[in-house]
């Protein structure tokens, strides 16, 4: 519908990072108009992007490599792409695995023949191989092997794929890893951190992910086709278009967040601000109230479609289908155009719905507001505190304040009973990949990250106990300088009111997919399925337009199931 130019008369106030930044919270995030996915294909369709795809080169065994182009204004991307024959005893989505279906890099530019055969013998190792400065990324990527076969014999048989198989598993390929910032000697973001398209997060690595889509749509095609010859149906583009790419992310990703405080705030004050920006709103007009109400419709599809086998993702789930019941029921009864109606939508939710509903609802807010949001974009990318430095002359009195204000639920803990600190988070030299371990069962406490502010929060407001309070913290470091760390992002935190999860990461009842789930819903990803509670698979690019569909369907509300999926 078309865009009101609305006028922005008071902005509510952010909440609270009691309420915001506690785990249960953040593991209820939504995707929004602040997700990385959907700030690129904005851009995309904004800039009138192009793309082309000047190699395919795969034999009839899915064996070969393929170049897709990606054509901006300034300059061109290509994915490169290697199909492999991988026998089924050797799949794996491990960070440990050896061989994948597939494997690709993010080429800075066009590349030569030269370069092509370079990174044959180079990509197709992943982390055994090298590249460089003009690779941006590198990944890889498995079939989903029933979906994959059933898809292939289907459209080699001149027919569709069953469409309930697809939306049960809602991928054909799945990435493992999709890796940039100077891994295996690619380029390090400082190096196109300045180009506009990379200005926000994690850009360079959501393009892989849209070209890829692309490439596995074309790749299950064309081995059909090696199999069906004539006959062979061509995949319809509806289903196309619901199905993305699939990712298995595990405890790998959940330090990022503890370990970039600067970062993660710059995400959720973005995200806050926009729903303080859309809660200030006195009145909406109709087409906003209807864009809001057509999309809250697609929500509920999209939690019907939504499946998993987690006994706690089971529960949430149910609990969000019935919030939604009820916020359906809400909407049809209340004013939404009057007396700050947003606001007081959010207040009625408050109180009436659980977390995971909340959050669906502060991302559904957004969606007619993307004139009123959108530029909060250009403030997620800066991380400042990576070369933050202490504030030597900040007294012990001054940081005591600090702590006894943003920790006070660390100090609270008792950090000496056993389920306080059940936990400890070590790299595991077999697996190259963090790991959570059981403190009090394995040998790993020497082998402990500093992934717990909380408990180092505490240790200091103890160790400062002694101290005067007008004593410079510098001279406070000197003689206990193994609170330097602590003392630095007590700074941080006091700068950047988000910066900090408010809740024990080594207690005997985290729960890292929460952590995993904030991430991944900056990203844009849907459906989350946990496949424990250390471990999760999600969908990426879900119903998205693929790069030749952009101009016809490149509506930025592509995340919301249409409504006829409901009928599946």
């Amino acid at each position: 519908m078309e865009q009101t130019q609305t006028k922005v008369v008071s902005q509510a106030p952010l909440r609270s990072p009691e309420t915001v930044m506690r785990l249960a919270r953040l593991g209820s995030f939504h995707q929004s108009r602040l997700s990385f996915m959907r700030i690129l294909t904005r851009r995309m369709v904004r800039e009138n992007w192009t793309f082309s795809r000047p190699v395919f080169d795969i034999d009839a065994n899915g064996v070969g490599h393929a170049v897709y182009c990606a054509h901006t204004p300034d300059r061109t991307y290509s994915l490169i792409a290697f199909a492999h024959d991988l026998p089924a005893e050797k799949r794996s989505d491990r960070v440990i695995a050896e061989a994948w279906d597939s494997t690709f890099t993010l080429f800075d530019g066009i590349p030569t023949d030269a370069d092509i055969n370079r990174l044959r013998d180079n990509i197709p190792l992943q982390e055994a191989g090298r590249v460089t400065e003009t690779e941006l990324s590198v990944s890889r990527a498995n079939r989903s092997v029933r979906l994959w076969e059933h898809t292939v014999s289907r459209l080699a048989a001149g027919q569709q794929p069953d469409p309930q198989m697809m939306a049960d598993v809602g991928y054909l390929m799945r990435t493992t890893a999709v890796y940039g910032s100077g891994k295996l000697g690619a380029a390090d973001r400082e190096m196109i951190a300045a180009r506009p398209e990379c200005a926000a997060p994690f850009q360079i690595e959501m393009l892989n992910v849209f070209l890829i889509r692309a490439y596995v749509r074309d790749l299950v095609q064309h081995m059909a086709r090696a199999r069906g010859g004539d006959a062979t149906a061509t995949l319809d583009p509806a289903i196309a278009r619901s199905i993305g790419i699939g990712n298995s992310t595990g405890l790998g990703m959940a330090p990022f967040l503890l370990n970039h405080p600067g970062l993660l705030h710059n995400w959720i004050a973005a995200r806050e601000s926009a729903i303080a920006r859309v809660r200030g709103l006195a009145t909406a007009t109709p087409d906003e109230v209807e864009t809001f109400r057509n999309l809250l419709n697609r929500s509920v599809v999209s939690a019907d479609l939504w499946s998993s086998d987690h006994e706690i993702q089971v529960a949430k789930l149910a609990t969000l289908r019935a919030d939604l019941a009820a916020l359906s029921d809400h909407v049809g009864q209340a004013d939404l155009l009057e007396n700050h109606p947003w606001d007081r939508l959010f207040q009625w939710a408050e109180g009436a719905l659980g977390a995971d509903a909340q959050e669906c609802l502060a991302s559904l807010m957004l969606e007619p507001y993307g004139h009123l949001v959108d530029d909060l974009a250009d403030t997620m990318s800066d991380d400042d505190s990576a070369g933050f430095r202490i504030d030597g002359a900040m007294t012990v009195g001054q940081i005591n304040a600090i702590l006894q204000r943003d920790y006070d639920w660390a100090l609270k803990i008792n950090w000496a009973a056993q389920d306080s600190c059940a936990r400890a988070w070590y790299v595991s030299a077999e697996k190259l990949e963090p790991r959570l371990g059981e403190r009090f069962d394995e040998p790993i406490a020497d082998y402990e990250q500093p992934l717990a502010p909380g408990r180092d929060a505490a240790a200091l407001h103890a160790a400062l106990a002694g101290a005067p309070a007008d004593e410079m913290i510098a001279a406070f470091l000197m003689r206990a300088p193994e609170h330097r760390h602590t003392v630095r992002r007590v700074q941080i935190a006091d700068r950047k009111p988000f910066a900090e999860i408010r809740d024990n990461t080594i207690g005997s009842d985290l729960m890292p997919i929460d952590m995993l789930r904030c991430k991944l819903s900056f990203f844009g990803a849907t459906h989350f399925d946990p496949r424990s509670d250390r471990w999760v698979r999600i969908c990426l690019f879900g119903n998205a337009p693929y790069p030749d569909e952009l101009q016809t369907h490149g509506t930025d509300d592509w995340p919301y199931p249409p409504l006829d999926r409901a009928e599946q």
